[in-house]
């Protein structure tokens, strides 16, 4: 089983804000396990903190801005998706200003810093979000549309067209997160000069230079809009009939505006609060619909906050019912476990098919069989008592006992037909033969039943 990852120490980033143009610090910090990404206004009375989710985003028209009542932080994604890439599920970030350095434009540093400082595994599991069915959203104003698809591992393609006869439709993709330093963490942000004088107007990029962004002349304007331009990037006039990029260092891909694209998205993914397991197709990517994604994704998410275990009926179990009833005294009609499909040292993943034919549908009841919520508890823990034995030598000479269930929850009826997934996690190491477990029964995709339960082993006689 995975485990959650923070940094195995601290580090700090200086560097100018890309709208403000003040100087800023930024440190990224260890956080315990379960904290997330939290971003803290250092300089600010209180020392205020914003949690990173998409629900804080407050405007995502020129970067992504989070902000928690008055307090305020722009220009994140590039840090968050250093993070998110390198698999980073916890860190407190405090910045001493309203937003964080742009550095380079990309989120190179950031991914130089974390290597450099290391990472530790922490010892909560790392908490997947498994895509089991399409999902969609679309901006029918402009044409943008971020599809999520099943897959087993986190992919990524981005598709843009540019409003631009210099640049064409490009597209990018990653297929392993982890080809995302090399491949898409160098990529830097960019912007027309066409866009240059309104966000000039909006008291905005006021720390833009093209140490910072790459900049595409594609449109000619006049000679004096032009050596305005140059003014204010701090560089020699240019032609105005000569168009195209202008940047102090050469482009590093054809395509390195579209993996800045994907690099931006990747950062307004990790706003969902959990790494992700699908394949993402993004067309006319951009802030605004990547943040409506994220928040549908953490809709999702609640609607379904305990995620059923992935079950192939074709694949071989990794227990039969001969090896349950090796290891366990119950037999017909209490063996309620009929094979399991996944263990690990501190997880379990069983299976039982109800037919009509069980024996307590005959007086429970005659007119509506339905499965008794003890038996539901009792084949939970059966398969918690599976997982306990696997960590005992000779395990098939021990019994497990119960010893103490609580925060019992009953949510849908049980019925023939239904095929029951038992997940059961141990809560705390096995001592002096005692160990508590939460388990949860799913039908589909829904969870009908919980419980938390304490087990003890004893040895047969």
């Amino acid at each position: 089983m995975l485990k959650q990852k923070t940094l195995k120490g601290s580090f700090s980033l200086f560097g100018k804000g890309l709208h403000t143009g003040l100087s800023l610090t930024v440190t990224f910090n260890p956080a315990p396990e379960n904290t997330g990404y939290k971003i803290q206004r250092i300089d600010l009375e209180g020392e205020p903190v914003i949690e990173a989710i998409a629900e804080n985003v407050i405007d995502t028209r020129r970067g992504t801005v989070l902000a928690k009542n008055d307090v305020r932080i722009s220009t994140v994604e590039h840090g968050l998706a250093a993070l998110y890439a390198l698999g980073i599920d916890n860190c407190l970030i405090q910045v001493n200003g309203p937003e964080l350095p742009i550095l380079d434009g990309s989120a190179d540093l950031y991914v130089k810093k974390i290597l450099e400082i290391g990472i530790e595994e922490l010892n909560a599991p790392k908490d997947f979000y498994v895509i089991r069915r399409k999902l969609e959203i679309k901006d029918e104003e402009t044409g943008s549309c971020i599809t999520i698809l099943p897959d087993e591992e986190f992919s990524i393609t981005a598709m843009c067209s540019f409003e631009s006869k210099f640049i064409n439709s490009q597209f990018a993709t990653l297929d392993q997160i982890e080809n995302f330093a090399m491949e898409i963490a160098p990529a830097r942000t960019f912007v027309f000069v066409r866009d240059i004088v309104p966000l000039l107007e909006a008291d905005l990029i006021k720390g833009g230079d093209l140490d910072n962004a790459i900049v595409i002349y594609e449109r000619e304007v006049p000679q004096e809009k032009l050596d305005q331009l140059a003014d204010f990037l701090k560089i020699p006039h240019m032609d105005a009939k000569k168009i195209g990029y202008i940047q102090h260092k050469p482009l590093m891909w054809e395509n390195e505006c579209t993996r800045h694209k994907l690099l931006d998205i990747i950062g307004d993914m990790a706003l969902i609060g959990k790494p992700i397991k699908g394949r993402i197709i993004a067309t006319r990517p951009g802030h605004t619909v990547n943040n409506k994604f994220a928040r549908l994704m953490r809709k999702e998410i609640r609607k379904h906050e305990i995620q059923a275990p992935f079950y192939d009926p074709n694949e071989e179990p990794i227990m039969d019912v001969n090896r349950i009833r090796e290891l366990l005294p119950h037999r017909y009609p209490m063996q309620l476990v009929d094979k399991v499909i996944s263990i690990g040292a501190t997880s379990i993943v069983g299976v039982k098919n109800i037919t009509s034919n069980e024996p307590f549908f005959v007086g429970h009841f005659p007119q509506e069989p339905v499965m008794p919520g003890v038996l539901q508890i009792e084949a939970m823990a059966q398969c918690g008592g599976l997982l306990v034995l696997n960590t005992v030598e000779e395990p098939e000479k021990w019994s497990t006992y119960f010893m103490k269930i609580t925060d019992v929850k009953f949510r849908k009826k049980v019925v023939p037909g239904d095929t029951l997934l038992f997940k059961v996690d141990m809560l705390s190491p096995l001592r002096h033969g005692i160990s508590s477990m939460k388990g949860y029964m799913f039908v589909g995709e829904s969870v009908v039943s919980e419980a938390t339960f304490t087990a003890q082993i004893v040895k047969n006689k």
